[in-house]
């Protein structure tokens, strides 16, 4: 596009969503330095990074004229911070069920969860790598298998974290009926505070994800009520590491 076609940084909602993923990262270092430094502390800082240069780095590759190499590096480096973002929230909980299951109930639980993690990282790599061709023809050609794609993308993270809300939720009623003690380390406190929020949000949100980017015209355009949708889930997406912390 011409240069006076390309649209102010801060004028669009990328920036924002940018900018919601930076302050969640600088607020997570700050929980950090008071609670000390562990995988569910972590967490939040991590998948808010992604998130900050993911949006960054989309509005780079689709609405400048940068040349198509730049543009093509900037769409693949921010699809692998989105699968960092998206597909890193599972982990909060993954953390919390690998410290609680014990013997085949452990065993089943991460074979699932890795077998899901393999294909939501292999729909990620097609994702990017058709999105590239988009970019290298100027065409949106892609779009529709794109599309596609991410129907599947977003109903595995679903799966998820509907799998693991459903393991979290029987072990709190086990601890409620048998009194189960568990260890010191505040993971059940983590547990309880977070299997509500859980059920509620991040599954709704794959499952909206799921049906609204199935409709997806334009690359990177919320030129739809649908499209809106989409865009709204994923700012939902990108609030949520803040109650995680």
């Amino acid at each position: 596009m011409a240069s006076s076609d390309v649209p102010v940084y801060f004028e669009m909602s990328w920036s924002i969503l940018s900018t919601i993923g930076l302050v969640n990262t600088f607020i997570g270092f700050m929980v950090i330095a008071i609670t000390g430094l562990s995988g569910l502390s972590i967490l939040p800082s991590i998948v808010s990074a992604a998130c900050a240069l993911a949006n960054g780095l989309c509005y780079y590759a689709y609405y400048t004229d940068c040349p198509k190499p730049a543009r093509m590096g900037a769409s693949v480096v921010a699809d692998i911070a989105w699968e960092i973002q998206e597909a890193g929230l599972s982990f909060y909980s993954y953390q919390m069920l690998n410290s609680l299951l014990r013997h085949k109930a452990r065993i089943t639980f991460l074979c699932l969860f890795w077998a899901l993690m393999l294909v939501i990282l292999l729909l990620r790599v097609c994702i990017l790598a058709f999105r590239a061709m988009d970019i290298s023809t100027a065409t949106n050609a892609m779009q529709g298998r794109i599309d596609h794609l991410h129907i599947g993308y977003f109903a595995a993270i679903a799966i998820v974290e509907s799998c693991s809300s459903f393991l979290l939720r029987i072990l709190l009623s086990a601890h409620h009926s048998s009194k189960i003690v568990f260890s010191r380390d505040g993971i059940w406190r983590q547990l309880i505070r977070s299997t509500e929020i859980r059920l509620a949000t991040l599954c709704l949100v794959g499952i909206l994800r799921a049906i609204t980017y199935s409709f997806q015209t334009d690359a990177q355009m919320a030129n739809s009520v649908t499209s809106q949708l989409d865009r709204f889930a994923y700012t939902l997406e990108c609030l949520f590491p803040i109650v995680m912390m």
